[in-house]
């Protein structure tokens, strides 16, 4: 009775790191650290002072005390300004990423698909065509047996 040898654990965790998807999530970390900078870029070169010249940049500043007094460290504060902040950041960054990146990948793909779709179309119909063909000369060729054009 032979044993099976188990994999190691450096040969296990090779074949983790070879696998594509581990690549493609690396890949995909990296393109993403580098496109937050673009989009902070954004965020606080045009859309921070748009939002400045309705009421203010830093939203940070707000906040509600539910103590009788709030000084310092002392007594509940609820920085609720750093979540609308926050909050209004992400909104910010999501909407930069769909419109620059999703949605013109998503119109590639359906073109690309489009193309795809309409080269398959074409082979079909060459192949129905041929087809065709080859059944109306069997059905010719079937007529003209039965016509008595037989050498014999």
């Amino acid at each position: 009775m032979s044993a099976k040898k188990e994999p190691s654990v450096l040969q296990g965790f090779k074949a983790f790191l070879m696998r594509g998807n581990v690549i493609d999530l690396a890949v995909a970390v990296v393109i993403g650290a580098a496109f937050t900078n673009i989009v902070n870029a954004l965020v606080k070169g045009i859309i921070n002072p748009l939002v400045g010249a309705i009421g203010t940049q830093n939203l940070d500043n707000y906040s509600t005390c539910l103590s009788t007094s709030c000084h310092g460290t002392h007594g509940i504060q609820l920085m609720w300004g750093s979540v609308l902040g926050a909050a209004l950041s992400f909104l910010i960054t999501a909407t930069v990423v769909y419109f620059m990146m999703v949605l013109p990948m998503s119109k590639y793909l359906a073109r690309q698909a489009a193309r795809k779709a309409a080269r398959e179309g074409a082979k079909e119909v060459v192949e129905v065509s041929e087809l065709e063909v080859l059944k109306e000369i069997r059905d010719a060729l079937v007529a003209q047996r039965g016509t008595g054009h037989d050498d014999h």
